[in-house]
């Protein structure tokens, strides 16, 4: 461990003997402890060291201890100060505490109950370091998934988006692959009043079918061959926060009772197990097949729809609100060229706006994207990537400039990007359908869609 990493204690007391023996207490504890005897070292070393806990005595050869708090505090505010005097009095205790000591000792102490006090500073501070890190993704995410569209063809998608940010209520998400369904499963988790500990998604249709009941539910060591070790499952991992269900049209039947349980019950039993496990999870499902069509062929159990769907959101596809094309492709340019002064033509987003979209949003990000890489100058043309797989490897080839003396179609790099773009487009951005079409392994594909710069997307 890297001394950056190491936790620091800081001992400000001209008791030498005592800080020896807490030196001693924390040598084995992964914590740096520096010692110092009077207030004028407390207040360098603290100007120069970033400390996680200190440990104060009230009386110092060159003035008060409790003089330290507001200095050690405005150089480091989340440092905890562990006030120790031998004079104990109400008044000393409660000055201690509103000049932001953390907790307050008595001496002699225990060393005993000065390592459970110390060791529960260094407890809070990780608490508090933790709650500061899933603030700053709650707010990262809520820059990024944005609705585009709340003022056009997302009307009423937003409206249930805001509804269910409010309500505990499970949500049903429909529509076509590429519509955007994740962005709106994230929109109304990072947008609920009452902020929840995280947020857990998985796509069902990723899962290998002997897997997915571990998977979702976690398992018991040795409950099947090749379970090493207990395992939490998704719901456990989501305990107090929301479970994103992707694809839930993909779990198996037999598996759609045990899920219909868990979600009436709210308790969980793992595989193998016997221990019975209270669950709080907010559920978020979406699926891109049409249920009510799956229900009628007994694919999909009518009660967990129910169970599911108590507010139910549908996506509509792209190309029945061409009215948000032009918001989107700003955005997707923004997002894809922070730094860049790139001109998108009217006539480009016209051509768009005409186009029919069968990969939707997510389509229209990865033309907006490839479009950049392909730029002529600072200048984009969309509009080129569109349409037939010909069409798009010939103005592909045009885009990046050619010796104009040769008549070429391209890099055999070229070609292989252009027709693992069409095989993509042709099964609707699954992924493991186009891997099996192009004969190569699901891993090796999302490789090289990285490769060209392709976003991929869950």
């Amino acid at each position: 461990m890297s001394l950056a990493s190491l936790k620091t204690l800081l001992i400000i007391d001209d008791d030498r003997l005592f800080c020896r023996s807490v030196v001693e207490v924390f040598r084995d504890h992964d914590i740096k402890v520096f010692t110092v005897h009077t207030k004028k070292e407390g207040k360098a070393i603290c100007a120069e060291q970033k400390i996680d806990v200190v440990l104060l005595d009230q009386k110092l050869p060159d003035g008060l201890g409790i003089e330290l708090c507001e200095p050690i505090l405005s150089a480091h505010d989340q440092t905890k100060i562990i006030f120790i005097t031998a004079y104990p009095s109400f008044d000393n205790a409660i000055t201690a505490i509103r000049s932001g000591a953390f907790d307050y000792l008595l001496k002699p102490v225990e060393i005993e109950e000065l390592a459970m006090t110390v060791e529960k500073a260094f407890r809070t501070l990780e608490l508090e370091r933790v709650e500061q890190i899933q603030k700053f993704t709650s707010q990262q995410e809520n820059k990024k998934n944005i609705l585009i569209g709340s003022n056009g063809g997302l009307k009423e998608v937003f409206r249930l988006v805001n509804l269910s940010a409010n309500e505990d209520a499970s949500v049903l998400i429909t529509g076509e692959t590429g519509t955007g369904k994740n962005v709106v499963a994230k929109c109304i988790h990072y947008n609920q009043s009452l902020k929840s500990s995280g947020f857990v998604g998985i796509n069902c249709a990723a899962l290998p079918e002997n897997l997915i009941e571990s998977e979702l539910f976690g398992h018991e060591k040795g409950s099947f061959t090749g379970a090493l070790s207990d395992k939490k499952g998704v719901f456990e991992m989501a305990q107090g926060g929301t479970l994103f269900l992707d694809e839930i049209g993909e779990i198996p039947l037999k598996l759609q009772s045990k899920l219909l349980g868990i979600l009436d019950d709210k308790k969980l039993k793992r595989v193998g197990g016997h221990s019975i496990r209270k669950l709080d999870v907010r559920i978020i499902a979406a699926t891109n097949i049409e249920i009510e069509k799956a229900i009628q062929k007994s694919q999909f159990r009518e009660d967990l729809y129910y169970r599911l769907s108590v507010i139910r959101i549908h996506v509509p596809p792209l190309r029945s609100r061409p009215e948000d094309i032009p918001a989107l492709c700003y955005h997707f340019l923004k997002q894809s060229a922070k730094n860049q002064q790139i001109d998108l033509k009217e006539t480009e987003i016209e051509k768009m706006m005409n186009y029919h979209w069968p990969g939707n949003v997510r389509e229209l990000k990865n033309v907006i994207e490839r479009s950049i890489i392909l730029k002529k100058k600072n200048e984009i043309h969309p509009s080129l990537l569109l349409g037939d797989y010909r069409q798009i490897i010939q103005d592909s080839t045009l885009l990046i400039e050619p010796d104009k003396n040769k008549k070429s179609l391209g890099t055999l790099a070229q070609i292989e990007e252009n027709h693992i773009l069409l095989t993509l487009d042709q099964m609707n951005h699954n992924h493991t359908h186009t891997a099996t079409s192009l004969g190569i392994s699901r891993s090796t594909l999302i490789r090289k869609l990285k490769e060209i710069k392709v976003a991929v997307l869950k």
